[in-house]
């Protein structure tokens, strides 16, 4: 077992053991990535003021999203083909989470189905939902994610056509991936990888094989997925999916106030800040800089979450003392998996879990709920003072 002390340490080992095509899926943006840099650099500008001489015992990092429990404001983000880092890859994810306390957000585009993780798991999970243009399917789906007894429905909305990733079309990316020269020669250096495909049925994506007439092959299914998001998605949609739920709504990829205040007032429980982890807009401000104008905006009226560029416990605590009432980490969890499996994904809930632990301490406190933006020095103008 290698020694792993931080999120990159994971990041280095995953980049060695995962396929080619499935790292670049994972850590890279759109256009010219500078969303996708600026989410994680931005956070480097905030800085901690440390605090001495106080009692740092029985400290707890415990707290709740949306009214459930959980051991750190932490919850794994929803990741397309997240199967694909490793077999049955989003059955080791959500066991790792069940285990250590935080909660599981199952992807629409996931490898292994709704029903696959639900069978494998003891508590619920939550599903995250592409609004899709047939809406028969999507009320089939919602149904499913009911019936497996998933406590929260995540509605991404910034997906409604795809922003462009260079790599993922040069890569030909696809779920398995396509018989191409250059792919098995990079997957026949990925013994590990390949063993744990061989040994598992959970190849495609488990919520839509089966499940949509006319899908044979990689390509029907990538092709059906591409024509399938929704760019007519407006809010009186939004307040049909709500309905259709019924349960505990968090809509994801709010990033100006506006939008914001229309989540708290069709009724959402939590709203995600987040740009999709640099993965659509490109040249969108980083989500930890679009926090503070949203959480004024919206005060109390709505619960609110921060998703893309948290990499380690001191991110989590700079998101939680602005007023984020949870976060999402997606790419520290893959690499985690990528790297060990469900172990690897335990290891980076660890890891961040001390850094989050540790660092409130050196700041002056125990319990993670009587933290405030008052432990941070923030640059002037941080959130903006755009023309």
């Amino acid at each position: 077992m290698p020694v792993i002390t931080t999120i990159e340490d994971l990041k280095h080992l995953y980049r060695r053991r995962a396929p080619r095509m499935f790292y670049d899926y994972c850590e890279s943006g759109s256009w010219t990535e500078q969303t996708f840099r600026e989410n994680t650099s931005d956070f480097d500008q905030i800085r901690l003021r440390q605090r001495i001489a106080v009692d740092m015992t029985n400290r707890s990092t415990a707290t709740q999203m949306i009214g459930q429990d959980v051991a750190m404001p932490v919850a794994l983000a929803p990741v397309g083909m997240t199967g694909m880092q490793s077999a049955d890859g989003e059955i080791k994810a959500a066991r790792a989470a069940e285990k250590f306390g935080v909660p599981f957000t199952l992807s629409t585009m996931s490898i292994c189905s709704i029903e696959a993780v639900a069978e494998k798991t003891t508590k619920p999970f939550w599903f995250q939902l592409y609004a899709m243009k047939d809406w028969d399917y999507l009320t089939r789906l919602i149904g499913r994610a009911r019936d497996a007894g998933c406590s929260a429905l995540v509605v991404t909305l910034d997906l409604q056509v795809l922003g462009q990733r260079h790599k993922d079309i040069k890569n030909g990316l696809s779920a398995p991936p396509k018989p191409t020269l250059r792919n098995l020669v990079n997957l026949s250096t990925k013994w590990r990888w390949g063993l744990g495909m061989l040994a598992t049925k959970n190849r495609d994506f488990g919520n839509v094989v089966g499940h949509i007439a006319g899908i044979t092959d990689p390509s029907s299914l990538m092709t059906w997925t591409a024509e399938q998001f929704d760019p007519a998605l407006d809010w009186a949609k939004i307040e049909k999916i709500r309905d259709l739920w019924g349960g505990k709504l968090i809509l994801k990829g709010v990033m100006e106030p506006e939008d914001a205040l229309m989540a708290a007032r069709i009724g959402a429980d939590a709203i995600v800040v987040s740009n999709h982890g640099g993965r659509q807009l490109d040249g969108a401000v980083s989500s930890i800089r679009a926090l503070e104008p949203i959480l004024e905006a919206v005060g109390d009226t709505v619960e609110v979450h921060l998703d893309s560029g948290i990499r380690s416990g001191q991110d989590v605590l700079k998101a939680v003392a602005m007023g984020a009432k949870g976060t999402y980490i997606g790419r520290a969890f893959i690499y985690g998996l990528g790297a060990m499996g469900e172990a690897g994904v335990t290891r980076a809930l660890e890891v961040i879990h001390k850094e989050l632990d540790t660092s409130m301490a050196f700041c002056g406190h125990r319990n993670l709920n009587d933290v405030t933006r008052d432990i941070l020095r923030v640059p002037k103008h941080f959130s903006g003072d755009w023309s």
